[in-house]
């Protein structure tokens, strides 16, 4: 067992700010040493365009990209560099795992990944600057978000599904942020999410404070709309994205839907995906498909919920008396992860090349 941890991130001001805060912890961190040394070994696929993408944040997301800016201005770093390792616009996003339950009250969502790619950041920001919406819940690559929810009760989360034939557009981490940042509600982020281009091929799933909650179905090709209280790794309409092997996606699914009574509430529908031995609860690290950590929100609440690692009991933020100026008392996570692979913010991996296996 490999213990680990996530820091909670506070930060009341502007988005320019917060990144230049951002730029401030990865200096000297773990973190971006191994970024840099990912890329001495490994030759991006793709290619930036800092205009292009400039562009693409100003009409999605302007305030997101004042934060790269400060980022780079904090990391004196090209601007190139930045948006590789922190932009989520046109590059390329690995596949993962990861589960989601939603009932009447409630999301709940597995996060399943590689542990090299983990940054272990937790970030509440109430942004002053007058772009978007305050927001709760794990980064990824720093100004991502893997699943959250904002100041109106709107919560989030994605699942892969393919990144087959990519497409010119934001990766779903980068769209995660953006939709909880600009979207009140679910029709607000199921029409950005068939305004948005993308990259590649995810599931999103909302739920809002009403109650009302939708699966989207994202490729670069097309934007559909179903209705599920249960969710992973592959499409039910585009079922042409799919990948050829789905038989890990179908049995945590069936592991969900074949017992409705474990998904009525979120505490047992919590417990469901976090307990180790539930049948949803996954261990493939090597293969970019165990469970680092499962999140919960409650939007009628205000309630977010977290916790690293298998057969943990959640640690519970209130985001509403957070939003009232009340901050939390807490400044890590701690948990335990069933894996002897390093994790991205903690250990060094000496120029490993981050890969598949």
């Amino acid at each position: 067992m490999k213990k680990i941890h996530s820091d909670i991130v506070q930060f009341r001001g502007s988005h320019y700010d917060l990144g230049y805060l951002h730029g401030q912890y990865l200096k000297d961190s773990i973190t971006l040493e191994n970024r840099r040394k990912q890329w001495t070994a490994k030759r991006p696929r793709f290619e930036i365009d800092v205009n292009e993408t400039m562009n693409a944040f100003r009409q999605f997301a302007p305030g997101v990209w004042d934060e790269l800016m400060g980022m780079q201005e904090s990391l004196e770093l090209p601007m190139e560099e930045v948006l590789r390792d922190y932009g989520g616009y046109r590059i390329d996003a690995l596949p993962s795992g990861c589960s989601i339950v939603v009932g009447d009250d409630f999301l709940v969502r597995n996060y399943d990944f590689h542990p090299q790619t983990y940054e272990g950041r937790y970030v509440l920001f109430q942004p002053t600057d007058g772009h978007g919406y305050a927001t709760i819940g794990p980064a990824q690559r720093i100004t991502g978000r893997m699943d959250g929810m904002n100041e109106k009760g709107l919560a989030m989360g994605y699942n892969f599904t393919h990144r087959k034939k990519p497409g010119d557009g934001f990766v779903c981490y980068t769209i995660g942020r953006i939709i909880l940042e600009t979207c009140a509600d679910v029709d607000e982020a199921v029409a950005l999410l068939k305004e948005i281009p993308h990259r590649g091929s995810f599931s999103y799933v909302m739920k809002d404070r009403s109650g009302k909650s939708a699966i989207v179905e994202a490729s670069p090709r097309a934007i559909d709309v179903r209705s599920a209280n249960v969710c992973t790794n592959h499409f039910e309409i585009q079922q042409a994205e799919n990948r050829n092997y789905l038989k890990d996606s179908y049995e945590r699914l069936e592991a969900m839907t074949g017992r409705p009574e474990e998904t009525a509430d979120v505490e047992r529908a919590f417990r469901l995906l976090n307990d180790s031995d539930g049948g949803v609860f996954a261990k493939q690290y090597k293969s970019w498909a165990g469970t680092i950590h499962t999140s919960a929100y409650v939007p009628e609440k205000g309630q977010a919920w977290f916790a690293l690692g298998g057969d943990k009991e959640p640690v519970v933020f209130d985001f509403d008396s957070w939003l009232q100026g009340e901050d939390l008392h807490v400044e890590k996570v701690y948990g335990e992860v069933d894996t002897d692979i390093g994790f991205g913010h903690l250990d060094r991996l000496y120029g490993k090349v981050v890969s598949r296996g």
